[in-house]
């Protein structure tokens, strides 16, 4: 009787689609279900080609038609049994209601300022849990067309710490260099400078062991590399590269501990209000 009236239930739908559409151009039909011209809107997106848009319609109608025969076989099928979803239905509907509530307590009552103490001391607790899985550098490049008149003044303050000369290069690169990058203060994975400069190796770790500058030139430019620091994977990652993973940890633990509170109270009350009976 359940599968009776679910197919009598699609047929009723399909019916009244159909009638309430009547005045519209039918794309396809399977077993009494309509696929209508405006059921495509927004499939192809403005600007389209129209031999891409020609594709993009023919597969929607391929795949709808598709979706619908099986649909439909599976339905006449299907024992009477395993028709019904009312339990995984109302599962669901709860989680979504408990989800919604707990996103609504989040953004009412969540603590999202993180200080700086904390972060140093969710560090120093659990530095084991940052070590690193690459190796990381903090450098100084210059990337010069070969043709630079400059080279020598660029390796000079290049080379220097004093702040003048940091300066100067800084001034001299934005006029004349192809590529630069000058902040020594932040830390990049050594990965990401091979893509930018064709750095040839076969062991990272001896390498960066072995050169504080570099200086190579491909058939176009030359480049000019300063190593400040660095740091071997596996060793314990820098704060400085931890603190927005750091930030996220502590937020979520926030989370977690709010919602579990929040539980806690409402089962309580729920008991000192007789409202929980248990046979």
């Amino acid at each position: 009787m359940k599968k009776a009236f679910f197919l009598i239930l699609i047929l009723l739908t399909a019916c009244n689609t159909f009638f309430k559409k009547k005045t519209e151009h039918v794309l396809a039909k399977v077993n009494g279900d309509y696929l209508y011209e405006s059921d495509l809107k927004g499939i192809i997106p403005p600007g389209t080609p129209r031999k891409d848009s020609l594709i993009l319609s023919k597969n929607f109608i391929n795949n709808w038609v598709r979706q619908k025969a099986i649909l439909h076989y599976a339905v006449k099928n299907l024992p009477d049994d395993n028709m019904d979803f009312s339990k995984q239905l109302e599962d669901y509907k709860n989680a979504l209601i408990l989800y919604e509530y707990e996103n609504a307590l989040v953004k009412q009552k969540l603590d999202t300022l993180i200080t700086n103490e904390e972060i140093q001391d969710y560090y120093d607790a659990n530095q084991k849990n940052f070590l690193l899985k690459d190796n990381i550098i903090q450098i100084q490049y210059v990337k010069l067309n070969l043709k630079s008149n400059n080279v020598k003044q660029f390796k000079k303050l290049l080379n220097s710490d004093d702040q003048d000369d940091k300066n100067k290069l800084a001034e001299l690169c934005e006029k004349q260099a192809a590529d630069y990058f000058l902040d020594d203060q932040n830390w990049l994975y050594f990965n990401d400078l091979t893509k930018q400069i064709p750095i040839k190796t076969y062991n990272q770790e001896d390498f960066l062991k072995n050169h504080r500058q570099l200086e190579y030139q491909d058939s176009l430019y030359l480049y000019l590399v300063r190593f400040k620091d660095f740091k071997i994977k596996e060793s314990i990652s820098p704060l400085s590269l931890e603190k927005q993973r750091i930030r996220e940890i502590i937020l979520n633990k926030r989370k977690i501990d709010l919602i579990s509170r929040m539980q806690e109270d409402i089962y309580s009350k729920a008991l000192k209000n007789n409202e929980v009976e248990v046979y």
